[in-house]
């Protein structure tokens, strides 16, 4: 998943294939192996570079060649499943962290350890194999990787005195962040003074929220073995934390930032949000603006993860030229083009390091950081991980509205339970 609020782009022809064949005045394209790549059609920066990706690769190839079908990302679950139950999936594709888990048990990908190289595997990020791997194998690498934390103007923290959080060791306590959301609420006008992005939908409530719990100790499934979110999505830590967030909204301490607008016209001083956020705000506070980790609820500061990321089908008809291909897109010049375009954390430590934004002394270090010493929660791993995000997401809502919080969330937690004994607690077999 790559979070971020942007229009969903449903272009024309974007489920036709797009021929990237080169090499063909040498040979005929019947001489060829053609392998088909499908991908998301997320930000135009993104499609540009990935097409001139497969033009690269395509170009050093006389016998491998890719086809890139793009699919609006609303339609590319239910094109997956159209395709595997056609027995038509492509050789490579992409897919959004909701929906890996439940790809693996449906058996439609292939373990990627013995296919790609062993340098690669150890240069990617803990927080990329912690998404990818399921059971004993890992299924999936990411390109790049999200970031989530607080975004905050440093002329308005100063003004109030407020502790600056160097590292998510250091971030605030939760009594610290009620204190500093009081301190700045008595100097604004109407008190608002958080944005939390609650213009934003779907699945950034799960992205964006489970931390909180996560960080007061609870979880929205138990993880031994993912056979009930009753007792953890609505223990009481969970309840706590949740109604804490609410008791922010009731007190008039967030915006509701209709126009997406409230951080970048200095309505509110703090931003709950992600990477993608960044070059906006850059833009206009400058120098003024700082990260910081997400306050700690009493289990340590915790951030969210995951992002797209490429796995090869069971029934690819050349699965060691598929992972050709992604270990192409792994290399750290082509991770970092790709990172340019879409300002996400880079996939593998090594383009962290050479990264402007990421590295060492980049703006954005922290969300590197988070994600390499383990402050980053992968989404559960279960194939009823779509039932668990949508859930908590019906939860979140009617929680913000004013909900009672225990009410709401046993109702998530009695659904999605429901859901795994409807699925016989979803077995795998390796």
């Amino acid at each position: 998943m790559w979070l971020r609020k942007l229009p969903i782009l449903v272009l024309s022809g974007l489920l036709g294939i797009f021929p990237l064949l080169g090499g063909c005045d040498r040979q005929s394209e019947a001489d060829l192996m053609v392998l088909h790549v499908w991908a998301h059609a997320g930000q135009e920066a993104e499609r540009r570079v990935l097409q001139a990706q497969l033009e690269r690769y395509n170009q050093q190839s006389d016998k491998i060649q890719l086809k890139l079908t793009f699919i609006p990302e609303r339609d590319y679950n239910a094109q997956v499943q159209a395709a595997a139950l056609a027995g038509d999936l492509p050789d490579v594709l992409e897919f959004d962290g909701p929906y890996l888990y439940n790809y693996i048990w449906q058996r439609h990908l292939m373990p990627l350890e013995d296919v790609l190289p062993r340098a690669l595997l150890d240069d990617l990020l803990p927080s990329i194999v912690a998404q990818g791997s399921y059971g004993q194998h890992l299924y999936s690498v990411g390109v790049y990787d999200s970031g989530l934390g607080l975004y905050a103007r440093k002329g308005a923290l100063q003004k109030i005195g407020a502790r600056i959080p160097a590292s998510a060791a250091d971030a605030w306590s939760i009594d610290e962040f009620n204190q500093v959301l009081r301190q700045l609420a008595a100097r604004d006008d109407d008190q608002a003074v958080l944005d939390i992005k609650l213009n934003y939908s779907g699945e950034w409530y799960t992205y964006g929220f489970s931390p909180l719990l996560q960080s007061a100790g609870a979880d929205l499934i138990e993880r031994e073995r993912y056979q009930a979110s009753d007792g953890t999505i609505n223990s009481p830590a969970a309840v706590s934390a949740i109604q804490q967030l609410q008791t922010w909204i009731r007190l008039g301490y967030v915006d509701p930032n209709l126009d997406d607008a409230a951080f970048t016209s200095g309505r509110v001083a703090l931003s709950w949000v992600g990477h993608w956020e960044y070059e906006r705000y850059r833009n206009v506070h400058k120098e003024d603006l700082l990260v910081l980790p997400l306050p700690d609820f009493g289990q340590g500061s915790r951030t969210g993860q995951g992002s797209w990321n490429w796995g090869i089908s069971r029934h690819s008809r050349n699965s060691r030229a598929a992972a050709q291909f992604i270990e192409f897109l792994m290399q750290a010049d082509e991770v970092l083009v790709m990172c340019d375009a879409n300002g996400a954390v880079p996939g593998t430590k090594s383009a962290v390091q050479q990264s402007a934004l990421y590295g060492r002394q980049g703006p954005l270090a922290l969300f590197a950081r988070q994600l390499m010493q383990g402050v980053s929660v992968p989404r559960p791993k279960t194939p009823a991980y779509p039932v668990i995000t949508t859930e908590f997401q019906k939860a979140f809502q009617q929680i913000r509205s004013g909900g009672d919080a225990k009410q709401a969330l046993d109702v998530a937690a009695q659904k999605i339970d429901q859901d795994i004994r409807d699925n016989q607690g979803y077995p795998f077999l390796q």
